[in-house]
Order: structure tokens, then sequence, then C-alpha cells
């Protein structure tokens, strides 16, 4: 059994491979592999809630509902004070499930189908919930009596530990089952999740990074002779490479970034150039050698004297790492032809994306930079959606494969960004980002995630590997910051090495 910390490296699988991993993993074992994850869920029971008086097993009708009763019936016979509810008539469970409860009442438990709420009014915080409703398959919303105990156990005081994945949630997605619908479900808010096989992707993205709590795996394959070989659908992003200047080298030594954005105040009554100038201060901290801004108007922002300025018809674009959007509005228009004929390398962001979905020939452009022209793009799921014809909703219950349609259709490097962003790349497995928080979701700072992309080009990475270094860091920035000083996008920018 392992913690999946944000800085492993682990492979991830999403339903139909976990399915083919299960019964490769079952030929193999000499146990029901149920019987197996009983074991080790009542072991991380005993370590988590080692005081526990009071365990209450929520058992479900499927395979999960089978785990949490050979659970329950290992932590009874530990001594511990078990109650098992199951939430479906007995003769009506799977048959793996059904002599998992025989083995529990053969041990001695007692089990109920009702919900037991005075037993759960008096448990406290040294107690422990686990949550066996429902697991991998579960796709639906939840029915009314399941989204019951589901808000029984969310109103418990005590421990909650999740079997396979908090109940409510989708494993493929990490979004909450019945998300368009007019009720949405709620799922059970755990303090650990002990997820069986292998990694799901839900677990790490989307409302996955809020209801899992601490994650822990078991493979299940310590009975198996050998380890199965199986191509994941996604890796989790581990830190990169930092970039360390040497003593013997010059600002020419660690590449020129060129940030082209900021829309003018007069032609829209809103002026962005204060992203564009984020971008180019998170290119500046992180150690580009010469970070020139060409803004595309006049700006009320005062820009640091750091900065080299420049109009854009005066960069030599073919020399250039160049990032542009950033709040460029209507004017990026402009150059777009431009930039996208011309950058060496590019990541393009915000409205440079949206004028791409908006222009046959700008897609055409952006796919034939390819591979001579490295380039990132950066949209956030609206962003996303825009570009592949379809609706924010669709993009956010398929997140991995969306990210690969786009970087598959406009031959580049997506770094699809949200909870648990996503990185993309032809020929490349997915990564799926498992740093940063909450703090991250205000203006700006996904200006500084492009131009941190941009300065780590720049010194020398490929495009993909700038992707998931900076994604990476850009996140762990967020998690290291002091709870009681404000993120902001300046701050996040200035804190970049």
């Amino acid at each position: 059994m392992q913690r999946l910390a944000p800085t492993s490296n682990w492979p991830v699988f999403q339903r139909e491979h976990l399915k083919t991993l299960e019964r490769q993993l079952q030929a193999r074992s000499p146990v029901p592999l149920m019987q197996s994850a009983g074991l080790a869920a009542a072991q991380l029971a005993l370590a988590i809630a080692p005081h526990a008086q009071r365990i209450w097993v929520a058992a479900g009708p499927g395979n999960n509902g089978g785990d949490g009763l050979e659970a329950a019936m290992h932590l009874h016979l530990a001594g511990k004070t078990v109650r098992v509810s199951l939430l479906i008539d007995r003769d009506k469970q799977a048959a793996d499930a059904q002599a998992a409860l025989a083995r529990a009442l053969q041990a001695g438990l007692t089990v109920q189908t009702e919900l037991p709420r005075d037993w759960i009014a008096s448990m406290g915080p040294q107690d422990l919930c686990i949550d066996a409703l429902l697991g991998l398959g579960a796709s639906r919303p939840l029915s009314p009596d399941i989204q019951a105990w589901v808000d029984a156990i969310n109103q418990s005081p005590a421990k909650v530990l999740a079997l396979d994945l908090p109940t409510g949630l989708d494993a493929e997605s990490g979004q909450l089952l019945g998300t368009d619908a007019q009720a949405p479900t709620r799922a059970v808010l755990a303090d650990h999740t002990l997820t069986f096989v292998a990694a799901k992707p839900g677990l790490f993205m989307g409302h996955g990074r809020d209801v899992c709590g601490d994650i822990w795996l078991e493979s299940l394959d310590a009975a198996t002779r050998e380890p199965i070989q199986l191509q994941p659908q996604a890796w989790l992003n581990a830190p990169g490479e930092q970039h360390h200047k040497t003593h013997a080298s010059h600002k020419g030594s660690h590449g020129d970034v060129a940030v082209i954005g900021g829309e003018a105040m007069a032609l829209h009554g809103m002026g962005m150039s204060g992203a564009a100038v984020l971008a180019a201060t998170a290119a500046l901290h992180a150690g580009a050698g010469r970070v020139m801004l060409s803004l595309l108007g006049e700006s009320a922002v005062s820009i640091p004297p750091d900065l080299m300025q420049s109009t854009w018809t005066q960069l030599d674009l073919e020399q250039l790492h160049v990032v542009c959007g950033c709040g460029g509005g209507q004017a990026v228009r402009a150059v777009l032809t431009d930039v996208l004929a011309r950058s060496a390398q590019l990541v393009l962001d915000a409205d440079g994306l949206n004028a791409v979905a908006q222009n046959e020939a700008w897609a055409q452009a952006l796919r034939q930079r390819g591979d001579h022209q490295p380039t990132v793009i950066t949209p956030h799921p609206l962003e996303a959606a825009r570009l592949l014809k379809t609706d924010t909703r669709q993009i956010q219950n398929q997140r991995l494969q969306s990210a690969q349609n786009l970087a598959d259709q406009f031959h580049c490097v997506v770094v699809l960004k949200g909870s648990g962003t996503v990185i993309a790349a032809p020929g490349q497995t997915p990564r799926i980002n498992t740093t940063g928080n909450g703090k991250l979701a205000i203006g700006g700072t996904g200006d500084v995630l492009a131009g941190l992309i941009g300065a780590r080009m720049a010194q020398g990475l490929n495009a993909f590997e700038a992707a998931c270094t900076a994604v990476h860091q850009h996140g762990q920035v967020a998690d290291a910051w002091p709870k009681d000083q404000a993120l902001t996008a300046s701050r996040l920018a200035q804190a970049l090495c």
C-alpha cells in the first residue's frame, strides 16, 4: 500500500483498462481480489483510526459493498465494535458480494439494511465511517436512498475512509455524478481514499481534488508472481528539473522571451495590458535571459524597469520564444498571422486561442507549425470548448480525451487548465498535474503560467517538458503560499525562480 503524494509519478488508468487489469490480476491471484481489498481496507482503517470506539460500514450492492463487508469482518475479528449497513436486499447482491456477506455473518457480524441514525449520532471524532457504497462502475446520479446515506456520512463527526473512490464522484472525470441534472449529486467528503488496482483519473481532477482527502493505493498484485504490464492512459505529473544558471554564462545564455498582448483601454473600455505585464514578469522571474514586452496599446500599468519594451513589428520573431494572447482582446488579431507564421517557439494563450477558434485560416496556420516550430496552447475549459466546437460540460466530463483531441488536431502541446490540469501532446502519454489549489482561481494566474512556460522553453526544455515542469511549479508555489498572506497574480509571478 502506498500514499499517492502530489510528487508521485504514478500511472493512471481509465475504467475499461482497469477492468482488464482486474481480470488479469484475478486470473493470477490464489484468493478473490475482494478478500485482499477488504484486508487492505481494514489495515488502513486501523492505522488512521486506531482509537475508534465505533466503526460504521455503509455497504452498497456491488463489489464495492463486498470490499466493505470484508473490511468489516477483519475489523470485527480485530476486536472493534462494527456496525454494518447494507443498502440492498441480501438476495440481490452480486455473487462475489454475497460470498463476502456470508463470510461476515459467519464471523459473527450483524448486518442491517436500515440507516443507523442513533449509532451515527453517537459517533465521535475518533470513530470511523467506511464508505463502501459505490465504486468504479458508478456513472448515474445517486438514488434518493444512496444520497441520504451519503449525507449521513458527511454529517457524522467521525473520520471517513472511502473505498476505491468517494461515492458520488465519477472515476473518469472527477465530476459529481449527475452534474448536468437539476439536483446534482453530493459526494462523500472523505478524509482518506483507498483506491484499488490502479489510480483513476477522477481522483486527481475536478471535485476529486476536494473530496478524496489523502489518497492511498493498494494494487492487489502482491500474490502475483510478476507485475502486469499495461499501457496507462496518463501519468501523474512529477516535478521537473529546476533551471540553474552557471557561473560561466550571460544573459544571452538563458533565452529571449517576447510577450505580445495587452489591449488598450480605448478600444473596448477595459484595459488589459496588466495581463501581458504579468506574463512578462513571470518569464523574467523564472530566469529568462531577456524579456521583451510588446503591448498592443497604451498602458496605464507601470512597467518594471527590468523589462525591455518594443513594438511587435520590431521583434525578430524567428529568433524568439513568443508568448502571445495574454490580455490581447481584439487587438491580437492584427498580429496573429505573423506570430503564427514566424515565431520560433510559441505559447498561445487566452484571446489568441479565441481568435483561432473563430478563424479557420489561423487554425490551419497553428496546425502547420508542427514539430519545426514548437507550440504550447493553454486553454481553460471554455476556450477548449470553442476550439473543439463543443461545450464546457463535454470538456470537463472528458478532460483527458479533450486535451488529447486538441493536441492531435492542432499538432501542439496542450495545457488544459483547471482542477487537475492535463498536459497532452501528439505521441505522448498525457500527464495530470496534482499541485495547486483554489488560491489560483483569480484573474492573472493563467498569464503567469503562460510566461513561465515561455521561460522554460527559452531555457532549452522541449515544449512538452517545459509545459509539464511549469505547470507543476506554478501549482507548487501556490501550495507553499503562506496561509496568512493573500495570493495575487503579481506576487505569484515574483515568487517564481
